[in-house]
């Protein structure tokens, strides 16, 4: 028998590392989960007052990385600490950025792929900021490809549980889109 609640949930949700650069061309970074693509281009991130917010309302430019199983505890650390009380978080946690050649935005060179967006809207209501982007580009290392594209079961990405509080790595393929279902046909 299903029992009643008040609330409920959405999971999983992936865990994004959000890169911009600061008025100075200083690299900053924040952990993110509140985020989803809007069909294939663009892409939806929920933001509350941090450093990296402020440097992507300046910029209109940033990188989306996938936190990933081996790098969880940086990548939970760049969420932890405020840009704003300590500049150097980034190197802090061991993560070191190069330019990205497609948008004026840092490229986290740990984390195997990295999303590069240019803002299409920036709406603020109920004390968050939301972020709309076009996904112009994609960084992906030759490590985490099979015939050309992203393989999960190479990446390892993590997923925020919001139930649990913790980070969960994503699991294997279960069934084939457009097809498992096939067997009702």
């Amino acid at each position: 028998m299903k029992q009643s609640f008040d609330k409920g949930f959405l999971t999983p949700h992936p865990v994004f590392i959000i890169a911009a650069y600061d008025e100075n061309g200083n690299a900053n970074a924040m952990n993110a989960a509140w985020a989803g693509q809007i069909g294939g281009n663009q892409l939806s991130i929920s933001l509350s007052s941090h450093k990296t917010t402020e440097n992507i309302k300046a910029n209109k430019e940033f990188t989306v990385s996938f936190a990933t199983k081996k790098y969880v505890e940086a990548c939970d650390y760049v969420g932890m600490v405020s840009g704003n009380k300590v500049p150097d978080k980034l190197e802090k946690c061991g993560f070191t950025v190069t330019k990205s050649d497609k948008v004026n935005a840092p490229v986290i060179d740990q984390l195997p792929v990295a999303i590069e967006c240019k803002v299409i809207e920036l709406q603020e209501e109920f004390g968050e900021t939301r972020v709309v982007a076009e996904i112009v580009g994609m960084k992906a290392d030759e490590s985490v490809l099979t015939n050309g594209k992203v393989d999960l079961s190479k990446l390892h990405p993590i997923m925020f549980d919001t139930v649990a509080l913790c980070y969960r790595e994503i699991g294997e393929n279960v069934g084939g889109a457009w097809s498992a279902g096939k067997k009702f046909m």
